[in-house]
């Protein structure tokens, strides 16, 4: 196996300028990904995803960095257990890309920069198990809360 990237595709019934909203800004991330999510979705912006109890010891609070913001197209990110900011060759980088489909929307999530990371072929092959795990976790939530959104409008 590469472990090289992880790619997901799912169609969501929803328009484009739902499911970017739903994928860019803290307040819907939170709903269906990170237990919180702070940042600005601009180009630039840092800020942090927190996955459980951040007082608590087991905690994992990576921090990211925006890249790309086109609405109602792309947005991606760069994020990071070790980096303080991440970026290229320090962190891994996210994108969701949107595409009409239909009557809702094709969502394209690539992660990529697992073998640029440098690390020993251990610690490469378990941190892409777990984020194909954990991708493979979320994803489906992703569209069960954009259902519940657009039930909801």
């Amino acid at each position: 196996m590469e472990y090289g990237r992880i790619e997901r595709e799912i169609h969501v019934e929803a328009e484009p300028a739902i499911v970017f909203e739903v994928v860019s800004r803290p307040e819907h991330l939170r709903e269906w990904w990170p237990d919180d999510a702070r940042f600005e979705p601009e180009p630039g912006a840092t800020g942090t995803f927190v996955f459980g109890d951040p007082s608590a010891p087991g905690a994992h609070v990576p921090a990211l960095t925006v890249v790309e913001v086109d609405p109602p197209r792309r947005f991606s990110f760069w994020w990071s257990d070790d980096a303080e900011v991440p970026g290229e060759g320090n962190a891994l980088l996210v994108t969701f890309d949107l595409e009409p489909a239909g009557t809702g929307t094709l969502v394209r999530m690539t992660e990529s920069g697992f073998r640029e990371r440098g690390w020993e072929a251990a610690v490469l092959e378990e941190a892409y198990r777990d984020h194909v795990n954990g991708w493979d976790h979320f994803i489906p939530r992703l569209a069960e809360y954009v259902a519940r959104l657009v039930a909801a409008r």
